[in-house]
């Protein structure tokens, strides 16, 4: 059996540094969420490269996630350091926090909330989701407590994608009817 030295202390707390190093910056689950949802339907364009479009793709469905789930590091993982919601509604903060209010303010009256992807279209640099949201208003909404009625509207996101991160997002619900199903407006 051949002699083999023993390592001197330097190299022993080198390797330890080494590998407190790995594991700290070893993917953690929020890093590497799974599953994330699937689009129903996809659209490409076939001038984006690989590396781009799956870039993009990851953004988009990390974001998919966060809505589907209330899951704020899914958010953290989608959404640009400089986030701007171009079609802020009232009320909502911008930048990062206003996403994660909405869902907080949304889960509070339906905390079942699904979003399924029903179709994403990738353009240049843009991410096009169709979402449809359903779930039970259970909760309270303006201080009026659900029943349990179901809620199921859609929504469409358009994301502008920069350095694999949701840079700017515009979005338009379908508020008319969620204000009709949770009682908020009649018909």
């Amino acid at each position: 059996m051949p002699f083999l030295p023993l390592p001197s202390r330097r190299d022993v707390g080198l390797a330890f540094a080494m590998a407190t190093a790995a594991a700290v910056s070893a993917p953690t689950f929020a890093e590497t969420p799974a599953p994330l949802p699937r689009p129903a339907h996809v659209v490409q364009d076939h001038s984006i490269g690989k590396s781009q479009r799956e870039s993009m793709t990851l953004a988009a469905r990390r974001y998919f996630a966060f809505w589907n789930t209330g899951d704020e590091s899914y958010a953290r993982l989608a959404l640009s350091p400089d986030f701007v919601d171009r079609t802020l509604p009232a009320g909502r903060p911008q930048g990062f926090e206003g996403p994660l209010f909405a869902s907080r303010n949304f889960r509070t009256a339906v905390p079942d909330l699904k979003a399924e992807v029903q179709e994403m279209m990738l353009v240049g640099d843009r991410v096009v989701g169709r979402l449809h949201f359903t779930g039970h208003y259970t909760g309270t909404f303006q201080g009026k407590a659900g029943s349990g009625q179901p809620v199921d509207f859609i929504a469409t996101d358009i994301y502008r994608i920069a350095n694999g991160r949701i840079a700017e997002n515009w979005h338009l619900e379908d508020n008319l009817t969620l204000l009709q199903q949770l009682g908020v407006v009649h018909p």
